[in-house]
Order: structure tokens, then C-alpha cells, then sequence
């Protein structure tokens, strides 16, 4: 047992020196520290967040999964391939830093922060996708551009909160920290609410629509879309980074104009559908 256990040990420090030598080649070919090009991959975010929003809202693109499928993006694939894959690097790619690289000294507060990250991957990776009743497809092509940003993004929340020594542990008393936490798990609880009242809309056997009703559902179209919003812009306050404020600014700039689309579509498909709801900001918007 103990050979087994020294085995492993010597595996687990090789692929480790490996993985950082790798790094350092990576670094040293494109003529960065780890800290300007965590910087550049998130100011690179940013701006394709200006993108996504331009098409999706200014040009009214429609992302092609769920009801907005469309023959004209290539071949479907399955929704719940689809989601574990797509998803599946933003969940593995930061565990397999935390495992395998060297870790700064500010891991107390990096590990909080990445775990609150991955609690929403893991759930979106190994749970949501073996829950999906919808018969909707997704496109090979829209799973293929969210697996090539989840390995972006994973990449980069995880290598800053991992590697950056930027957190002293009096971070966690920061009210920023405090009121980013108690927003992300709010945030949180909604998604998983509003996704599980989706769910529930059709019974067994049941196909088409229904008009949500419950929680967020009854002031908002988009209440899984504002849950989401609500919990990485909790995420980019607690971690007080332009990584963290990059992503942020990205899904809201995704699903904003989704949830915007959504509330369009419920007012055509349902002329009984509730004319005081919103479509993403309760009472607002």
C-alpha cells in the first residue's frame, strides 16, 4: 500500500512539473508574465462582451439552442451532451490548476472564491444536463463556441484566484467580499429555482410551452436569466478583479438580450400572458 501511495505521489509531482513547464514555455513564446496575460484575456473578454452584445441585442441574433434551434447553424446534437461538454472545462480545467500547479499564497481566499465558481459548474456540468426534459436540440457550432469559452474562462477565473497573490485574509471581512458572497448564492438560489420551475412546466409526456409562474416568474420573463446576472456580478464583487468583473460583464451581456428576446417571444406565443411582467428587471425593464 505504501509503494501504491509513493506511486501516486511521484505520478502526481511529475505531471506537476510538467504542467508548470509547460506554463513557462507558453509564457516566455508570447513575451508575458502570468499577470499581464490573465490581464489581456480579460480585457479580451471584455471587448467580445461589446461584441455579443451588438449581435444580440442591437442586430437581434438569436443564439441557436433551446426554442430558437435553427437548421440554418449546422447539425443539432443532443441538449444534454451538449450542456456536459460544453460546460465540462469551465469545472476541470481550475481543479486540474488547483491540483497539478504551484498555488499563491492568498489560497485561503482564492479557494473560497474558486469554490463558489465551481459549485456553479459542477451543478451545471455533472446535475443540469441529466435534468433536462425540453426537447429542444442545441447546434454542434453553439456547443462548440461555449466549450471554447468555458476552457477561456476556466482558464482564467481559475489561474487568478489560484496564482495571483493579491488577498490578504482580512479579505474576508471586506464588505465587499461579504455583499459579493451573500449576492453570488442569492443569485444562486434563483437560477436553480427558476430552472427547476422550467422543468416543471410540462408533465410526463407532456410537449409545447406553458407561461412560468412562481417566484421571480411572476415579475420577470427571464427570472433563471436574472438569478445568473445577479450571481457572477455577486462573484465580481467579491473578488474585486477584472477577471471577475469581465466575466460578469460578459453573461450579462449573453443572456440579457436573451432574457429581452424570451419576454418578446411569451407576449407573441400567449395572448393571456401577464402584461405587468417584465422582461429581466422587476417593475423596470
Amino acid at each position: 500500500m505504501e509503494d501504491l501511495r509513493q506511486m501516486a505521489v511521484r505520478h502526481s509531482l511529475t505531471i506537476s512539473n510538467r504542467m508548470e513547464q509547460l506554463g513557462r514555455e507558453v509564457l516566455q513564446y508570447v513575451g508575458r508574465t502570468e499577470a499581464e496575460l490573465l490581464d489581456t484575456m480579460a480585457y479580451t473578454m471584455l471587448y467580445l462582451s461589446f461584441v455579443v452584445f451588438l449581435g444580440l441585442h442591437i442586430l437581434k441574433v438569436k443564439a441557436p439552442y433551446g426554442r430558437y434551434t435553427n437548421s440554418i447553424y449546422g447539425p443539432a446534437m443532443n441538449s444534454t451532451v451538449a450542456w456536459f461538454l460544453q460546460e465540462l472545462p469551465s469545472f476541470a480545467i481550475p481543479v486540474g490548476l488547483a491540483a497539478f500547479t504551484t498555488i499563491s499564497d492568498s489560497f485561503i481566499v482564492g479557494r473560497f472564491l474558486l469554490g463558489g465558481f465551481l459549485i456553479h459548474y459542477f451543478q451545471r456540468t455533472f446535475i443540469y444536463p441529466f435534468l433536462i426534459r425540453s426537447g429542444n436540440r442545441s447546434t454542434v457550432l453553439t456547443a462548440m463556441f461555449a466549450l471554447v469559452f468555458c476552457c477561456f474562462n476556466g482558464f482564467l477565473q481559475g489561474a487568478y484566484l489560484l496564482h495571483m497573490n493579491v488577498y490578504q485574509d482580512t479579505w474576508l471581512t471586506d464588505p465587499r467580499f461579504l455583499i459579493g458572497t451573500l449576492l453570488f448564492f442569492a443569485g444562486l438560489l434563483i437560477n436553480l429555482h427558476s430552472d427547476s420551475v422550467l422543468r416543471n412546466l410540462r408533465k410526463p409526456g407532456e410537449t409545447g410551452y406553458k407561461i412560468p409562474q412562481g417566484g421571480l416568474f411572476n415579475y420577470v420573463s427571464g427570472a433563471n436569466f436574472l438569478g445568473e446576472i445577479i450571481e457572477w456580478t455577486g462573484y465580481a464583487i467579491a473578488c474585486w478583479s477584472l477577471p471577475g468583473l469581465a466575466f460578469a460583464v460578459l453573461t450579462a451581456s449573453n443572456i440579457g438580450p436573451r432574457a429581452l428576446q424570451h419576454h418578446k417571444w411569451y407576449l407573441q406565443k400567449f395572448e393571456d400572458y401577464p402584461k405587468t411582467r417584465k422582461a429581466l428587471i422587476p417593475f423596470l425593464l
